[in-house]
């Protein structure tokens, strides 16, 4: 096959709005080196890291919800400094079209998804690296991830469009409920209706659990669709005596959250869209035997789990809508306007 010298994407050129994403259409196609792999993209999505690294939001400097957020605080990505310019673009379904040194060519022709978060060489267990933020990503025509981080699709019938919203929310929805060992038990989530929410649903009942969801006005019957028993308003009461917190949002009414978990609950983050910064009753945490967790790193397996699961036809992603890559703007945008439910995707190749 040969290959362009160049290829179109979006660089992020700094810290800040939708203005500091520039459309090229001169940018060199990237090499694999050794162990890594060269992926033609063909499908991506819309995910809040992508924003929040772009706005930096991840700076210790941002004290807020995610909504409005801005600073051009020099550790305002997800591992601190960003180095400018970058392609962005978490996920990545793609197929293989190189190879580098120590990749088996025969790889060439794969369809593939890559992780979203990967381990870095030497990172230890819970190391993290995000891609497009710490390596270019997948807003682009072509692009480059570990070979080990390309997880091969065998299914032919599940759409492009399907595995390119899979690796970041589905993935972190999954990390976060075997961080607290989810089984068949009573779990709330918030921030259901988004795209990571409504993935920790879909995958918690999967695990046989009884979900209780926290959603907008008018998006209840959608995610009940996907699986949960309940659903509340923003602003209702949260039921007592849950076994998990699943959160995804904090804010102010953080501590009502701890309130709703029974004794010897556990609660874990990943995300803070209604601001980082909580208050903590102490009292609470030890008296009821509470655990408190985070959840960024994630094993391995996940991410071949659920490309499992989709295979046997046990989980399909919720897609709410689909742009196109050149759009990604305007798609920014209908994700921040939060009138949706589930993955907005991004097309970016037949």
């Amino acid at each position: 096959m040969t290959l362009p010298a160049t290829m179109s994407g979006w660089l992020l050129t700094g810290h800040g709005g939708p203005e500091m994403l520039d459309w090229r259409t001169d940018l060199p196609v990237p090499q694999p080196g050794p162990g890594e792999v060269l992926i033609r993209v063909l499908a991506s999505s819309v995910n809040n890291t992508d924003i929040n690294t772009r706005i930096g939001w991840y700076s210790k400097s941002v004290r807020g919800a995610t909504a409005g957020a801005r600073t051009a605080a020099d550790d305002g990505g997800w591992a601190g400094a960003l180095d400018f310019p970058r392609i962005q673009g978490a996920d990545c379904c793609g197929r293989i079209v190189g190879t580098g040194e120590g990749v088996d060519a025969g790889r060439i022709g794969e369809r593939v998804v890559c992780r979203a978060m990967y381990r870095p060489e030497g990172g230890g267990p819970f190391g993290i690296a995000t891609y497009g933020s710490e390596r270019d990503g997948s807003f682009a025509e072509y692009a480059v991830a570990r070979a080990k981080d390309a997880i091969a699709v065998r299914d032919p019938a599940i759409p492009d469009a399907a595995l390119g919203v899979l690796p970041c929310a589905y993935t972190t929805g999954e990390a976060m409920l075997e961080r607290v060992g989810l089984g068949a038990e009573r779990v709330l989530v918030t921030g259901a209706s988004g795209g990571v929410g409504l993935a920790a649903v879909q995958l918690a009942r999967l695990r046989g659990a009884t979900v209780t969801a926290v959603a907008g006005d008018g998006k209840a019957a959608a995610v009940r669709d996907a699986g949960a028993t309940e659903v509340i308003g923003r602003d209702d009461p949260f039921p007592a005596e849950q076994d998990v917190v699943v959160d995804l949002v904090a804010g102010p009414r953080w501590p009502a959250l701890l309130a709703a978990l029974g004794p010897g609950g556990r609660y874990v983050a990943s995300g803070a869209i209604a601001g980082p910064i909580v208050e903590l009753d102490i009292r609470d945490l030890y008296l009821r035997d509470l655990t408190l967790m985070g959840s960024t790193s994630q094993p391995d397996a996940i991410l071949p789990r659920l490309v499992a699961y989709m295979e046997a036809g046990r989980l399909s992603p919720v897609i709410a809508r689909n742009f196109e890559l050149r759009d990604l703007p305007a798609a920014q945008a209908a994700f921040e306007a939060k009138d949706h439910v589930g993955k907005i995707a991004l097309r970016v190749a037949a």
